[in-house]
């Protein structure tokens, strides 16, 4: 009877604790802005996205966010107007990233059932560009180094890594539909540290110099422009524009679901069980 009694005790601060989890799921679609899609924010060419996590309340307004979100990114400069079409660049790349938020929701879910909320933290993802070439075979470029990254003739392009460092932040708006339920929309922003997400940043390079470092392939995937009905199959001078100096952005957007864990779910107070029998069933102490 002690050991049952005991148990009973411990119960509502495991269930307190339980309380403040909660599982995170994401569905929607992602995109990016820079050299291939100059629109700061659009369907056009977007793709879906998917994520899921955990959140653990600090407060009924603070939570720490641990999320993963799974998605692809593409653009295409046939999408695009006067030079930057004549240009003909694509690409593609698979985007895997991994993420800590701190949010901030304005209103207690407590009190309201609806609350618009904020967020930001840091992340690390992963991509890595490609296209494909006139037969159809997959490429990927960072190995063409296609603006000389990385090939001793120009010391100043630096290679570019695939997985990296981004500060994601944003905020949305949260509907409670039950105690343990929560739906919204949210929309959030990577602030990125390359520009080399689609693999265009700066200028040309000599074509026979890219040839002899990185065979033909390369300088054939670093300008296309001889592609297209009437397009113009001269390479660029060297050192004229490819890219602009602006870094790279992506953002997802969507539908989440929060899924409480515990007895109660986000916005429900930290207050135990106020006295009542617990959900296993434990009796009550008389006084």
């Amino acid at each position: 009877m002690q050991k049952l009694l005991l148990w009973c005790l411990l119960l509502p601060l495991a269930g307190s604790s339980q309380q403040r989890f909660h599982i995170n799921l994401l569905g929607g679609f992602a995109n990016y802005q820079g050299d291939l899609q100059t629109k700061y924010f659009t369907l056009d060419q977007a793709n879906l996205a998917v994520g899921a996590g955990l959140q653990y309340d600090l407060t009924n307004h603070f939570s720490l966010r641990l999320g993963f979100h799974y998605a692809s990114l593409e653009a295409d400069d046939k999408q695009n107007t006067g030079n930057l079409r004549a240009r003909n660049l694509n690409f593609h790349t698979k985007l895997a990233e991994g993420s800590l938020y701190l949010q901030y929701t304005l209103f207690d879910l407590s009190d309201k059932k609806i609350s618009p909320y904020v967020f930001a933290g840091g992340a690390i993802y992963h991509y890595n560009p490609y296209t494909y070439d006139t037969s159809g075979n997959k490429i990927y470029l960072k190995p063409l180094s296609t603006e000389g990254q990385g090939l001793p003739q120009y010391p100043s392009r630096k290679e570019y890594k695939l997985t990296q460092f981004a500060i994601p932040f944003g905020g949305g708006i949260k509907f409670r539909v039950s105690d343990n339920v929560v739906i919204g929309y949210e929309l959030g922003f990577r602030k990125l540290f390359t520009d080399y997400l689609d693999d265009v940043s700066t200028r040309y390079v000599d074509p026979m110099v890219l040839a002899s470092q990185r065979g033909l392939k390369a300088v054939e995937m670093s300008y296309r422009g001889g592609e297209l009905k009437g397009g113009d199959p001269n390479y660029p001078a060297f050192n004229s524009v490819r890219g602009g100096k602006a870094k790279d952005w992506y953002y997802i957007t969507g539908i989440t679901l929060t899924i409480g864990l515990g007895g109660k779910g986000e916005g429900s107070s930290y207050s135990g069980w106020n006295g009542r029998r617990s959900q296993l069933g434990c009796p009550r102490v008389r006084q």
